[in-house]
């Protein structure tokens, strides 16, 4: 489980393909204190560390877990937000985060908003997927509040520390996010479908 409070940045320095997997070989400052066998969220995705060698270490992501993210975007000297999983009895300071992403979103538009940035994205609405008014939202494994949530589309706002210490700094328009939408939010859908 995560909070979606990121840590620090990460940067992708080798990528292999084996079959239909991705091994991500990723330099981090945190890269010492990981271990094998260890969950680390990258953009969102909960990956298993499976080598460490000095400063970097490498993930394996599956077929699965390609299809239903932005991670095939990654490409060589990317940064990527990185959070490792919460300890028992730790703060939550975000919200609830599973660490599995539900689809991927576009990013539609971005307005300074003199103090902070407001980031407005679009998803596929047939997934069931649902945000609410000032609920919470994973992007890109950053745990956000919705400030504008329509039926396929919501808007969040980025505050400056958040902004520059986050991959939301090189963000573009029409670019792909990850989106874990929230777990209770998920449970009360499903709920409210099967009566």
């Amino acid at each position: 489980m995560f909070t979606g409070i990121i840590e620090t940045l990460g940067e992708v320095v080798r990528i292999e393909r084996e079959q239909e997997n991705i091994h991500f070989t990723i330099k981090s400052d945190i890269t010492s204190e990981l271990k094998i066998d260890q969950s680390v969220a990258h953009n969102g995705v909960c990956l298993t560390v499976v080598a460490i060698d000095n400063d970097i270490y490498t993930v394996t992501a599956i077929k699965e877990t390609l299809v239903k993210t932005n991670l095939e975007n990654l490409s060589l000297n990317t940064k990527v937000n990185l959070e490792r999983a919460m300890k028992l009895g730790d703060r939550l300071d975000g919200h609830i985060v599973q660490g599995h992403v539900d689809e991927t979103g576009v990013c539609k538009g971005i307005n300074d908003q003199d103090g902070s940035t407001v980031f407005t994205f679009a998803y596929n609405s047939d997934k069931n997927n649902i945000t609410i008014e000032k609920g919470s939202i994973t992007i890109n494994g950053v745990s956000l509040t919705v400030v504008n949530s329509k039926k396929n589309e919501f808007s969040v706002a980025i505050i400056p520390y958040t902004l520059e210490h986050t991959t939301f700094k090189s963000l573009s328009v029409n670019d792909r996010v990850n989106l874990e939408f929230d777990v209770i939010g998920k449970y009360v859908a499903r709920l409210t479908q099967v009566q």
